[in-house]
């Protein structure tokens, strides 16, 4: 899963470039961070884990109605394109590369971080990245906040089956 500063950075550029929607901020960055926020997140990203997202069964279960919901939407349509679309290898140290991306994320998103999650982001200066770069997590947050949450939510509905693969990633040392 992107930590937490991706997705607010994805949240944050998605209420600039949708401005029309009138979302409620605090409900909508609460739908953001909500599934990372439990123990158990196959029950938030309905799937086995949240590199297999399940959209389908959300938008089962969820109307998507209000700014909560649509920021929820936002949380798993960014963890599923990020898994299947953005990244190829994966490692224990994208860890690391979400602290070493932190702050720089934090500066040219201008991103808010609530209070309920302070404690669990960090910060490292000066370490190589392993697994993502800032030109990759830039083109994230700039392709995912530009998407329409209603059009997806009718293509996952008309076309599940592009919206339920699963590509496996390579994993390294």
């Amino acid at each position: 899963m992107p930590g937490y500063v991706i997705h607010l950075a994805v949240a944050q550029e998605y209420l600039k470039k949708h401005k029309n929607r009138k979302e409620n901020y605090d409900e909508f960055i609460e739908g953001v961070i909500y599934p990372d926020s439990v123990t158990d997140k196959s029950k938030t990203h309905y799937g086995p884990k949240s590199g297999e997202t399940n959209i389908i069964k959300f938008l089962e279960e969820n109307n998507i109605q209000n700014s909560f919901e649509r920021g929820y939407l936002l949380h798993l349509v960014t963890d599923y394109l990020f898994y299947n679309k953005y990244i190829y290898t994966y490692s224990i140290d994208i860890y690391n590369d979400y602290d070493i991306l932190n702050k720089r994320l934090i500066e040219k998103y201008e991103v808010k971080i609530p209070e309920k999650v302070k404690n669990k982001i960090f910060f490292k200066d000066d370490i190589k990245l392993k697994i993502l770069s800032m030109e990759l997590v830039e083109k994230l947050i700039d392709e995912v906040s530009s998407l329409n949450l209603d059009i997806i939510a009718e293509q996952v509905k008309e076309e599940p089956e592009k919206w339920t693969e699963f590509r496996t990633l390579k994993y390294i040392d």
